[in-house]
């Protein structure tokens, strides 16, 4: 008993060493997770990764996590889901998440606030910059020339097209 406790203990310990994220429940699915050095985003082929500040991601119900270089290109995913994933169901979409501009935090995307047009320039040019808050958001916007703050189920492909 005292081995077995021993080696998990090992085994933890060596996981954190290494921040290897372990999905192990369905509740993990609530649980953001870090790009791997070799993870690229499914919409332009961009390594994540090197882009931390800018990082959303998709995971499914099978536990399968997809990273996008920014909330711009999580977007075109989810909007054109049968282009992207024909092999997935749009149900299985578990948990959506993108990080926070100013601490950058991993936060639900459905809960963000998105600034449109603002003069800050994600890896692939124009972006949606997600806050946690509309605070947050509304100062962002008028330091740096956004547009409009729009939430979750306002980003249509208008908006989109319009980054493009």
């Amino acid at each position: 008993m005292i081995q077995t406790m021993l080696w998990l203990a090992a085994l933890l310990s060596l996981l954190a060493v290494f921040a290897i994220p372990v999905v192990t429940t369905n509740n993990d699915l609530e649980v953001p997770l870090l790009p791997g050095e070799s993870d690229r985003c499914p919409v332009c082929g961009m390594l994540v990764a090197p882009f931390p500040d800018w990082t959303a991601q998709v995971r499914h119900g099978n536990g399968k996590t997809l990273f996008f270089d920014g909330c711009k290109d999580l977007f075109r995913y989810l909007l054109r889901f049968e282009f992207y994933a024909p092999r997935q169901d749009r149900k299985d979409v578990a948990a959506v998440f993108v990080t926070n501009y100013y601490d950058g935090e991993v936060i639900p995307a459905r809960t963000a606030y998105f600034v449109v047009g603002s003069d800050v320039m994600g890896p692939m040019g124009t972006e949606l910059v997600a806050h946690r808050s509309r605070e947050e958001a509304q100062g962002f916007l008028e330091d740096h020339h956004g547009l409009h703050i729009l939430r979750f189920d306002e980003i249509d492909d208008s908006v989109i097209r319009e980054m493009l």
